[in-house]
């Protein structure tokens, strides 16, 4: 019966999905292999609807030019997978029909959505763009030294803190590598990762918010502590990764990536704490956190970046939301297979199977020089913690509507440049919160 019902449903969205004989889909996976899968997915798609799907690879630097252009001359695509930071100007701009976006979300079921990645994209009432895919950053750590010092997994700055204590011991082992060079964006995002486990930003509704010092000084205590047991110098994520791959180091902040690269997938990027750079020993050694919390914000928060499908005001309206459809239900394996270390799946599974799609990702192949599924290198509960983070993930000025503003100020390095200050003792607490202030308001 039930396969009845299902085949009858099928039908049904597949009767709806004959509209147009092609539609058009902006890509920002614009890699030879990525394209290939998505071509794949769309031959998939044509041969289940009829509709024929011209995927069309654009440069992420150019996406937001060339949407902008498009939507003057009345010719957008009817399909764009873009970032977060297109989702709330495109939704104000009337380049995305938002109403289809939602429609879509509800049809296949709102709550098998991360929570996280929706209200990212809230706006006014309905959701800018289809959720797809993300990455969460993390800390990574060294379970084994973790539990052989009886340590608690470093959810927060406490827990970190206390196993700075215990693992500090250089030049043999360092407990953390923070980043540290100004100029680097990486150094920004940890940062943003930091604060925002603290319950900290420089944003609310109405723009600048400046920061709370008593949390803010909570935050650069807790960045100075990290710094100080890592090594000396400009460090960002060239150093963290090294040193974290060589035994050298408890604990680094980094991005999923990292993922098959610690477990020997990748000559470019060899572990080397064994003499085999194909070793996944490192890998079975590895934890990782996704939410982290500071002292004023116990909940803690996640950094993540979240990709999406935003069907356009110009779209052939029925097929773009069955082609999206697609893309999330029977064709999301395909969606996610394009780089698994780096597309968590948003939606873990159906109402039905609320899990399909998660166990389904971890036993996708990663890796570039050699191929194993996540599942086979990590265990349940840290695939669990990976998949989990985006269901809490932020960034600061979505919430509040401000992403444009927040950019901005990430952007001027001015957090790097005072955070840095006050590490190398040049200036108090006090005094970097007021520096970042005055320096943040003034981009306004």
């Amino acid at each position: 019966m039930r396969l009845l019902t299902s085949s009858a449903m099928t039908l049904a969205f597949l009767a709806g999905a004959v509209q147009a004989d092609t539609i058009r889909f902006w890509t920002t996976e614009e890699q030879p292999e990525r394209l290939a899968k998505q071509e794949e997915m769309a031959a998939a798609f044509e041969k289940a609807t009829g509709t024929g799907v011209e995927v069309i690879p654009v440069s992420e630097s150019d996406l937001g030019t060339r949407a902008t252009a498009a939507f003057a001359a009345g010719d957008l695509p009817d399909v764009i997978y873009h970032t977060l930071q297109y989702a709330l100007p495109w939704a104000e701009a009337g380049i995305l029909d938002t109403e289809a976006a939602t429609e879509v979300i509800e049809s296949l079921g709102t709550d098998t959505f991360a929570p996280g990645a929706i209200a990212m994209a809230a706006y006014e009432g309905e959701t800018a763009s289809v959720p797809v895919d993300g990455w969460t950053q993390m800390v990574v750590y060294r379970k084994d030294l973790f539990e052989a010092a009886g340590l608690e997994a470093p959810t927060s700055y406490a827990n970190v803190e206390a196993a700075l204590a215990k693992l500090h011991n250089p030049p043999e082992m360092y407990g953390f590598v923070a980043a540290t060079k100004v100029d680097e964006n990486f150094m920004s995002q940890v940062l943003e990762h930091v604060f925002l486990a603290n319950g900290v930003s420089p944003v609310g509704p109405d723009g600048f918010q400046p920061l709370d010092e008593a949390k803010t000084i909570e935050v650069l205590n807790f960045y100075k502590a990290i710094a100080e047991a890592s090594p000396p110098g400009d460090l960002y994520w060239d150093q963290s990764r090294s040193l974290y791959f060589s035994g050298n180091a408890a604990m680094i902040i980094w991005s999923p990536f990292i993922l098959d690269e610690l477990a020997g997938l990748r000559d470019s990027a060899p572990p080397t704490i064994t003499d085999d750079p194909t070793s996944s020993e490192l890998a079975s050694k590895t934890g990782v956190v996704t939410t982290f919390a500071g002292p004023s914000n116990p909940d803690g928060a996640a950094w993540g970046d979240i990709r999406y499908f935003g069907i356009t005001s110009d779209a052939d309206t029925d097929a773009a939301m069955d082609f999206v459809k697609f893309s999330m239900d029977d064709g999301y394996g395909q969606t996610l297979s394009i780089a698994p270390e780096g597309k968590f799946p948003v939606r873990a599974g159906t109402a039905d199977a609320p899990n399909k799609f998660k166990d389904l990702w971890a036993t996708l192949p990663v890796g570039v020089d050699r191929k194993a599924p996540l599942g086979d290198l990590y265990d349940k509960a840290m695939i669990d913690e990976i998949v989990g983070g985006l269901d809490v993930a932020q960034r600061w000025g979505v919430a509040e509507g401000q992403l444009g503003l927040a950019s901005k100020m990430i952007n001027s390095q001015a957090i790097n440049r005072f955070v840095r200050e006050f590490i190398d003792g040049e200036i108090d607490a006090a005094a970097a919160v007021a520096a970042m202030n005055e320096a943040l308001g003034a981009l306004e």
